[in-house]
């Protein structure tokens, strides 16, 4: 089996490594560039995908963006193992419905019920869903991936499920001539029951392959409401910001959940820097915010902002994210001294 060179064959590489050596397939992929930017994205596939869990969405695991500076996503966990619910990297979204999956609860032992993005799910056991457990794959569905030079398009489709099918459609684009990445979804409602979900970008940030620690800001359009307070005292958030303000020990993490946006789509805005690298992105939305989740460890933080989605039969809907990059200003960063771009 022939390795490609340089950075491909590198990356090809190290997930070799993390494989059985009977099973040292490397997983598909795309690279994508445009003049400021380049993304290199694991493909969706059922017998041979980088990520074959049940959590996240399959498509768009951008697990490196590169601008001339600065690297902004890359492996943050230990162990890998493409079953294993978090093994993924980047950019990655989850569809829930509550606490729970599209059809799970109203499915009978063995039943079937849906992820978008993953397929046709079985229910193992009358018994309350969990995020973390990859569920047996029914039926993955159909997926088919188109490329060009700066750009990745997505299509999964499903089998009607009690109900539930649905043709999902997002497209992962870097915009000419510019430090910015889109990703463009659209939901059709195949079936004959309404779907009624939320999703959710996880955002798994690794910039620079830094430690997330003090310097690490998150700020939004909107004061801060606490619904959850973190979990432990080294991040915290006061006014408009979240922020890291003491060094993360291995192996801890901290969770916390904040309201206090309006119901436009004007607050979903989120500027993240990361004042040792140098470097910062600003995300924005085309939908309301739903919910508003932050979690980080020593080695990714994570705002994860919620939208909600109400597809009737038949009908379909469409939003966006963009992210901005950008390198700080001098007089922002910590240690190396970079020319900035400025910031919003």
């Amino acid at each position: 089996m022939k390795v490609p060179s340089g950075a491909a064959g590198l990356a090809a590489a190290c997930v070799l490594a993390a494989l059985p050596l009977h099973a040292q397939v490397p997983p598909p992929q795309a690279f994508i560039k445009n003049r400021s930017l380049t993304a290199r994205i694991y493909l969706p596939d059922p017998a041979n995908g980088y990520y074959r869990a049940t959590r996240f969405d399959w498509s768009g695991q951008i697990f490196s963006l590169r601008t001339v500076r600065h690297e902004y996503f890359g492996q943050w966990f230990d162990r890998y193992d493409p079953l294993l619910h978090d093994s993924i990297m980047g950019p990655v979204e989850e569809f829930r419905s509550g606490n729970s999956a599209l059809g799970y609860d109203e499915a009978p032992a063995g039943g079937e019920f849906v992820r978008i993005g993953v397929g046709i799910l079985r229910k193992p056991a009358d018994e309350p869903f969990q995020t973390f457990r990859t569920y047996e794959i029914i039926d993955p569905g159909v997926w088919r991936v188109r490329q060009g030079r700066s750009w990745v398009e997505f299509q999964h489709a499903i089998r009607p499920a009690n109900g539930y099918a649905y043709v999902y459609r997002k497209i992962v684009r870097l915009v000419r001539q510019q430090p910015k990445l889109e990703i463009e979804h659209t939901l059709l409602n195949a079936g004959s029951k309404p779907i009624e979900t939320s999703q959710y970008n996880h955002n798994f940030f690794v910039i620079d392959g830094l430690p997330a620690g003090p310097g690490v800001t998150v700020e939004f359009p909107f004061e801060l409401q606490t619904v959850r307070p973190f979990t432990a005292s080294f991040v915290r958030s006061r006014g408009k910001r979240i922020e890291i303000v003491e060094e993360i020990p291995e192996g801890s993490s901290a969770i916390g959940e904040f309201r206090g946006f309006s119901t436009g789509a004007r607050d979903y805005d989120i500027q993240v820097e990361h004042a040792a690298a140098g470097a910062g992105v600003r995300i924005r939305g085309s939908l309301p915010l739903e919910r508003l989740v932050f979690w980080c460890t020593r080695r990714t933080f994570c705002p994860e902002p919620y939208v909600r989605l109400s597809v009737p039969p038949g009908r379909r809907v469409s939003w966006k994210l963009t992210y901005e990059f950008y390198d700080l200003p001098a007089s922002a960063q910590k240690g190396d001294v970079r020319e900035g771009t400025g910031s919003r």
